[in-house]
């Protein structure tokens, strides 16, 4: 098991940023699949959900295995299945090896999220790491958008970004343990704890994810094409609002479990929902900018509670896995789901439908929280560290 610590365990929030850095650059992504590739929009958003997908099933498949297999081994053959994926991705212009080389670096990115999730869920403060590895991953995909477009044409960037990022993770994987299961033999056959509370989790935050990502698929598209502006001003745009995340995650990781659980994830997703109306709606700079940046900055706020929420109903991380594997499905179904509806009904039409499913999920996903909260939720003081940021921020 992995071992509780009172300090931030950097090589787990590393791999977390490595595994998340995929869904995060998923607009420019797909915009660039869709320029740079003989692909369609929809065919472009069909290779996005491809290979968040393949993210997920990675997930599922190892979410009971992480401590049989060995952290430190699985964390490596991920991290080496997405440098050769994404990297293979970027290099070649042929299709059908885009695609196939999106599949097995989502699988990688996968294996690596669960790796890291397993053992964040195992610390004593689940949500405090969290939010320093969502920290992380807004910083370093702000400076992807900010540089993408200085780098010219073509749909390789983000992907070689992608495949870099796990290279330079790889290896901070020596200070992750090699195997855990001897210890745990025992433990392994433990039933999953709160399962309809878990399992209701998993199934509301599947939506809460389609609809995210269904917006963020599009997101860049609507930039170009409906508020007509370049995409130098749509990266800046998407920078911004990934910092103005990071304020976000550093105001949830200063609050901590003040507010409980219930009220962030629950008020803050009808929020959310107002957010995606205005960002689909939008027609020009300010409403557009408006729109991404308030959403972006309440997003990784929720998100952080959701995942400490779930580390929370098992401290092996099996809900942690599941939960964030039943997101990464939605994630998946996001991009393909966001091209289709902008497609048949248009950009305002979309975003009015994703705000209605995320008002309907919302009171399920509050019930959780205020059960497992009644439960579960530790009595302790999130103190975040300016130094702490000033690193995450930095990686």
């Amino acid at each position: 098991m992995f071992a509780r610590r009172s300090t931030l365990p950097w090589p787990l929030i590393a791999l977390f940023t490595a595994g998340y850095l995929a869904p995060y650059l998923l607009p420019t992504t797909v915009g660039r699949l869709d320029s740079g590739l003989p692909l369609t929009a929809t065919e472009a958003g069909a290779v996005g959900s491809a290979l968040l997908l393949s993210s997920a099933a990675a997930g599922f498949l190892l979410a009971a295995r992480v401590d049989r297999v060995g952290p430190r081994t699985l964390a490596r053959i991920g991290l080496t299945l997405a440098v050769l994926g994404y990297g293979g991705a970027a290099l070649t212009h042929a299709v059908p090896a885009v695609v196939v080389g999106a599949l097995v670096g989502g699988f990688g990115s996968g294996m690596s999220t669960a790796v890291a999730a397993t053992g964040i869920a195992a610390q004593p403060d689940p949500h405090r790491a969290t939010t320093v590895g969502l920290l992380g991953v807004s910083a370093l995909a702000g400076a992807v958008y900010l540089t993408v477009p200085h780098l010219g044409p073509g749909h390789g960037q983000p992907l070689a970004a992608i495949a870099l990022t796990a290279l330079a993770v790889w290896p901070l994987t020596n200070r992750l343990p090699l195997r855990t299961a001897p210890a745990r033999s025992r433990e392994t056959r433990t039933p999953l704890p709160h399962p309809r509370a878990g399992l209701l989790l998993a199934a509301t935050l599947l939506c809460w994810s389609l609809a995210q990502n269904a917006l963020w698929g599009v997101s860049g598209r609507i930039g170009l094409t409906q508020a007509h502006l370049s995409e130098a001003t749509v990266g800046a745009v998407f920078a911004i609002a990934l910092g103005a995340g990071l304020l976000g995650v550093v105001g949830a990781g200063a609050l901590g479990p003040r507010l409980g659980r219930a009220l962030p994830i629950g008020g803050g997703t009808v929020l959310i929902a107002a957010c995606i109306t205005l960002s689909a709606s939008a027609t020009d700079l300010t409403s557009f900018a408006t729109g991404e940046i308030a959403w972006n900055t309440l997003y990784p706020i929720v998100l952080s509670y959701v995942i400490g929420l779930a580390a929370s109903l098992d401290p092996r991380g099996r809900w942690a896995v599941l939960v964030g594997s039943a997101s990464s499905l939605g994630t998946a179904a996001g991009p393909l789901t966001g091209s289709l509806l902008s497609a048949q009904a248009g950009f305002s039409v979309m975003g009015t439908v994703l705000a209605a499913g995320l008002l309907l999920i919302a009171v399920p996903m509050t019930v959780v929280a205020l059960g497992a909260g009644r439960r579960t939720l530790p009595v302790v003081e999130i103190q975040v560290e300016a130094h702490v940021y000033d690193k995450a921020t930095a990686a």
